[in-house]
């Protein structure tokens, strides 16, 4: 089965910074007669979701998105997305720098090399496919030195791509900007233009997908 079409073109981000939502994690639990709880993810990574109505201030806003909606005829194309909290590689308030996510380790033959960003810490780590990078955001260390050339971003996937393979256990690291590949999850945009210069979206939702 083919893909469903993908446009690179990002979601406008003036609305995208007023957007409310983030991840959602469909956990089952079954409490058992003992008292005791049995849990288990139905997926191995959390879906995001958006609202991106309160973004809208202006009837320029408005007339973007419409606009923006309609070339990507609703829900039919994907898109990139900005969350407004979780958009680069490095904690929370701090500068992307090339050492911000262990990327893997070289083996002297492997030159592609997927992105990803890791919460939390140990083996408890949860580690996100990063499929979006932004273009020009890439960072990237070898042997915890910082490399300028020698390596290209697949944007389209989300991967560093070595000329040369890394040598036998050489750490990889990386920082990086991204986006989150959303679509969006309504047939309707419901219009209100309620005075002159002033309108509304009331509801934008918008859902991750896998591009």
């Amino acid at each position: 089965m083919a893909r469903a079409a993908f446009s690179e073109e990002r979601f406008p981000a003036r609305v995208a910074f007023g957007a409310s939502g983030g991840p959602e994690r469909r956990v089952e639990i079954v409490r058992l007669s003992t008292g005791f709880e049995h849990r288990n993810q139905r997926t191995a990574h959390a879906v995001r979701r958006y609202d991106a109505g309160s973004g809208v201030k202006s009837l320029a806003d408005l007339a973007e998105v419409v606009a923006f909606f309609e070339a990507r005829r609703g829900r039919l194309v994907g898109f990139r997305f900005r969350d407004p909290l979780d958009w680069h590689s490095a904690a929370f308030g701090q500068p992307v720098t090339a050492f911000d996510q262990m990327i893997g380790s070289g083996d002297g033959v492997t030159t592609r090399f997927p992105l990803i960003k890791r919460y939390g810490a140990d083996e408890a780590a949860y580690e996100r496919p990063i499929e979006k990078p932004v273009a020009g955001s890439l960072k990237v260390g070898l042997a915890w030195q910082e490399r300028q050339s020698g390596f290209a971003l697949d944007t389209l996937s989300g991967a560093i791509v070595f000329e040369s393979p890394p040598g036998e256990g050489v750490p990889i690291t990386a920082g990086f900007s991204y986006d989150v590949p959303v679509r969006f999850d309504i047939d309707h945009l419901a219009v209100n233009v309620s005075a002159f210069e002033a309108g509304e979206i009331p509801t934008i939702p918008l859902i991750e997908i896998r591009p």
